[in-house]
C-alpha cells in the first residue's frame, strides 16, 4: 500500500490522506462519480476530472507493481538478483524503464551473442572491453578461445564483440539517450508503394520526410491507415553519423593500437543492428498510440459537448424522418419521451394529403416543435413545415437536428426492445424527435463511434476508445442526474452502481407499481443491495415526488441534515460558522453542506437549463442557391484536429478549416468552439456541386 501511495503521491497534486482515502473508497466499490460527488471532505474537494486522472494513475500503478513482482521472482529463480538490480527496480517509475532493466535477464530468445557466450567467449569480450590491451595482445589471447565452435582468432574477436554490442543495446542510460535523440530529431519518412493510388486518398502523404515532433495526430493516425492499405511504406531515420561520432567521442578512450578499436566497432554494430531497429519500431508504436490517445481524447469532448446539449422542456415532439420514394416518416413523443403516435407522408406526390396528416397529428396531442432530420430531403421537407406553420398560422416551431446514427438506434438491440411493435423507420423518427426532447437520454442508446463526431475512429486504440466514450457518458449522467420515472434501462445503465441488468430490473418493477413515488422505493427491487442503493440515489430524481429531496442530488444520508437547513435558516445567509456548527452536529462535511444548499436553492435545477438552448430554423438553403460571399448560419456538429463541421442546413456539414477561423493562430478549435455552438456569421468560401462540399470561413 505504501508503496502505491508513494507512486501516485508522485504523479498527482493530492496529499497523502486524501490518497489513502480515495483509495480505500475505490476498493470499497465506490465509483468516481460518487466519490466526486459525496465525498468532497473525504478528497480535499477534488473534481471529478481529477479524480479520473487519479485513477488512471492509480491502475497503470497496480500495474507496474504488478510486473516489478513478476520481475522480482523470476530475478530470483534465476539467482541473478543482485542489491543493485533491486535498487533500479525499487526506482523504475515506468513499465517501459522495467523493461529496460529486465531485457539482459530475459533470455528468451537464442543470439548471436548468446552463441558465443556458449563457446565461452564472455572472459575475452571483457577483456575486450577494458581496452588495457593492444589489437596485437587481443590477438593473442583470443588463441586460447579456440576450439570446436571457435575456428580462428578472428571468429574469437568477432564472438566477443558481438557479446559487446548486445551489452551495448541493453544500456539503460544509452536507450534513453537514443530514446530522446529519435523523439526530438528523428524523421518520419514515406514512400509510395507499387500499388499507390496516384491521385487517391493518401496522394499527400507519398513522400513525407518531416521531424517526428512537427506531426499532427490526425496526420499520423492518416499515415498509419495508409501504410496498412499498403499505399505508403514508413520509416524512422536517424542521423547515425551523429550519435557514432559521439560514441567515439565520449565512449572510446584515443589509444594508439588500443582494442577499443574493437570496441567501437562491437558499439556501431550494436547500435545498427540491434538498439535503432528496436527503438524505431518502438518509436513508431508509442506514436501510434500517442496520435490515438489525442484522437480519442477529442472524440470524447466532442461526445461530452454533444450529449450535454440543453433538453426542450414541456414540449410535445413531431420528429420527421425526411424522405422521397419511401416517403417522410412521422412520429409523436410527449412532454416525457414517450411514443403517442406515427404516420408517413409523401411529399413529392400528395402534398395535400400530407398537410392534412401533419394538422391532424398537430391538433390531436397539442404538438408545440417539429424536429426534421438533415438527411436527404430536409431541405423540402423543413420548406413544406415552414409554409405549413406560416398559412396556418400554428404556434409551433422547427428545428433541423442532426440524424446520424439514428439508423443504427432504429435497428439496434435496445430499438427493438423499445418499439418492436413498430417498422424501423418510425424508430428512427422517434429517434429525431428525442434529440431535441433529451439528447443524452435519447444518444446514450447509440454507439458513440455511429454519432459522427470523431476522426480516424477505426483507425485509433478499440479498446480505450470505448472506456474512453464510455467514462464520458458515466461521468456526464451522473453530473445531470436520471428521472427514474421516464429514464430508459440504457441510461439508467450509466448511473453510478447500476449495471444493465440491474437497470433492466428497476424499468420492470416500476412498471409493476406505475412509477417510482419516493426513492427509498427502490430498495424494494430484485438485485439492488445496499451498495447499489448508496452509490446510485444521489444521481437519481423523481418529479412530484412524496418529498422535495426526491427530485434532488441530495443523498438520502444527509436528509436529516437538509430539513433541518430548510427549517431553520434563510438559504441565502448561511455564513461559514453555521456551517462549521452543523458540520460537528449532523456529522457531514462542509462541502458537502455547501452542495446541499445549493440543491435546496434550486430545486430540480438541471445543468443544461445554463447553456445555450436549441435554435429554431429561420431559412433554408440549397447547395445550388449559395455561392461565394454568403453569410450564412450553423450549428457545429463535430470538431476535428483540422477545422469544424458545421450544420448550415445542407445534407452534408460544412467545413471551417482550423486557419479560417481566426486571422490569429489557433492551436486548437475545442479551445475556442464547442460541439452544438451557434454561429451567425459564417462567410461561404467555395461552393464544389461535384463534391456537394462547402467551405466557409469566420474571418472578416
Amino acid at each position: 500500500m505504501n508503496n502505491i501511495i508513494d507512486i501516485v503521491k508522485a504523479k498527482t497534486n493530492l496529499d497523502e490522506k486524501s490518497i489513502k482515502n480515495i483509495i480505500n473508497m475505490l476498493e470499497d466499490g465506490c465509483t468516481i462519480a460518487f466519490i466526486a460527488r459525496y465525498r468532497k471532505d473525504m478528497t480535499s474537494n477534488a473534481s471529478d476530472e481529477v479524480l479520473l486522472k487519479f485513477q488512471e494513475v492509480y491502475e497503470y500503478t497496480q500495474k507496474l507493481i504488478k510486473r516489478k513482482e513478476e520481475i522480482l521472482n523470476i530475478l530470483k529463480e534465476k539467482e541473478v538478483l543482485t542489491s543493485k538490480l533491486q535498487e533500479l527496480l525499487d526506482k523504475a517509475t515506468t513499465l517501459t524503464s522495467l523493461e529496460d532493466i529486465y531485457e539482459p535477464h530475459k533470455g528468451t530468445k537464442s543470439t548471436r551473442a548468446d552463441e558465443a557466450v556458449k563457446h565461452g567467449l564472455e572472459p575475452l569480450a571483457n577483456l575486450i572491453s577494458s581496452m588495457r590491451f593492444s589489437t596485437d595482445e587481443i590477438k593473442q589471447k583470443a588463441k586460447g578461445f579456440l576450439g570446436l565452435h571457435v575456428k580462428s582468432v578472428e571468429d574469437a574477436i568477432s564472438g566477443a564483440k558481438d557479446i559487446i554490442a548486445l551489452r551495448y543495446s541493453q544500456e539503460i542510460r544509452t536507450k534513453e539517450a537514443l530514446r530522446k535523440n529519435l523523439l526530438n530529431y528523428g524523421q518520419l519518412v514515406t514512400k509510395k508503394t507499387k500499388t499507390f493510388e496516384e491521385n487517391g486518398l493518401y496522394k499527400d502523404l507519398a513522400k513525407i520526410n518531416q521531424k517526428v515532433t512537427y506531426l499532427k495526430s490526425h496526420r499520423l493516425l492518416a499515415i498509419f491507415r495508409a501504410v496498412n492499405e499498403k499505399q505508403i511504406t514508413l520509416k524512422v531515420e536517424a542521423d547515425e553519423e551523429y550519435i557514432i561520432s559521439g560514441i567515439k567521442q565520449y565512449r572510446i578512450p584515443k589509444h594508439a593500437n588500443s582494442s577499443s578499436k574493437y570496441v567501437f566497432e562491437a558499439y556501431k554494430d550494436g547500435l545498427k543492428r540491434l538498439l535503432l531497429p528496436s527503438l524505431k519500431r518502438e518509436l513508431l508504436s508509442a506514436l501510434k498510440q500517442k496520435a490515438s490517445d489525442e484522437a480519442i481524447n477529442l472524440f470524447g469532448k466532442n461526445l461530452n459537448e454533444l450529449l450535454i446539449t440543453p433538453p426542450l422542456v414541456g414540449q410535445v415532439i413531431l420528429g420527421l424522418d425526411p424522405g422521397f420514394r419511401t416517403g417522410c416518416k412521422l412520429a409523436v413523443i410527449d412532454e416525457n419521451g414517450l411514443y403517442l403516435d406515427s404516420d408517413v407522408i409523401y411529399l413529392l406526390s400528395d402534398t395535400s394529403k400530407a398537410t392534412q396528416i401533419v394538422l391532424n397529428l398537430i391538433k390531436k396531442y397539442k404538438v408545440t416543435t417539429i424536429a426534421i432530420g438533415n438527411g436527404t430531403g430536409s431541405k423540402e421537407s423543413a420548406t413544406f413545415v415552414s409554409d405549413l406553420i406560416a398559412q396556418n398560422t400554428l404556434a409551433v416551431k422547427y428545428a433541423v437536428v442532426s440524424e446520424i446514427g439514428a439508423s443504427v438506434y432504429s435497428a439496434s438491440k435496445i430499438g427493438n426492445e423499445e418499439y418492436g411493435f413498430l417498422d424501423v423507420t418510425i424508430r428512427g423518427a422517434i429517434s429525431i424527435a428525442g434529440r431535441l426532447r433529451d439528447p443524452m437520454a435519447t444518444l446514450v442508446k447509440i454507439d458513440p463511434k455511429s454519432l459522427g463526431i470523431g476522426q480516424y475512429q477505426h483507425d485509433v486504440n478499440q479498446s480505450d476508445l470505448a472506456k474512453k466514450l464510455s467514462a464520458v457518458t458515466f461521468n456526464l449522467v451522473n453530473r445531470v442526474g436520471v428521472d427514474l420515472n421516464s429514464a430508459s434501462y440504457k441510461l439508467l445503465s450509466f448511473v453510478s452502481g447500476i449495471s444493465e441488468k440491474l437497470a433492466k430490473s428497476i424499468i420492470a418493477y416500476r412498471d409493476e407499481i406505475k412509477g417510482f413515488t419516493c426513492k427509498k422505493e427502490l430498495l424494494q427491487v430484485k438485485g439492488l443491495g445496499a451498495k447499489a442503493y448508496e452509490q446510485s440515489v444521489g444521481f437519481l430524481r423523481i418529479k412530484n415526488g412524496k418529498s422535495f429531496l426526491d427530485n434532488s442530488g441530495i443523498h438520502p444520508e444527509n436528509y436529516k441534515v437538509a430539513k433541518h437547513i430548510k427549517e431553520k435558516f434563510d438559504l441565502n445567509n448561511i455564513d461559514s460558522s453555521i456551517l462549521q456548527e452543523l458540520s460537528l452536529d449532523f456529522d457531514c462535511g462542509v462541502e458537502s453542506l455547501k452542495d446541499i444548499i445549493i440543491e435546496l436553492q434550486k430545486p430540480g435545477f438541471d445543468i443544461r437549463e445554463e447553456l445555450e438552448q436549441v435554435s429554431f430554423c429561420e431559412e433554408i438553403k440549397s447547395i445550388e442557391e449559395l455561392k461565394e460571399g454568403d453569410i450564412v448560419s450553423g450549428v457545429v456538429r463535430n470538431i476535428t484536429d483540422f477545422g469544424a463541421f458545421i450544420d448550415i442546413g445542407l445534407k452534408n456539414d460544412a467545413l471551417l478549416h482550423i486557419s479560417e477561423y481566426s486571422h490569429k493562430r489557433i492551436s486548437h478549435l475545442m479551445d475556442v468552439m464547442s460541439i452544438n455552438q451557434q454561429f451567425k456569421n459564417l462567410r461561404i468560401l467555395s461552393v464544389d456541386l461535384e463534391k456537394n462540399r462547402v467551405s466557409i470561413s469566420l474571418k472578416d
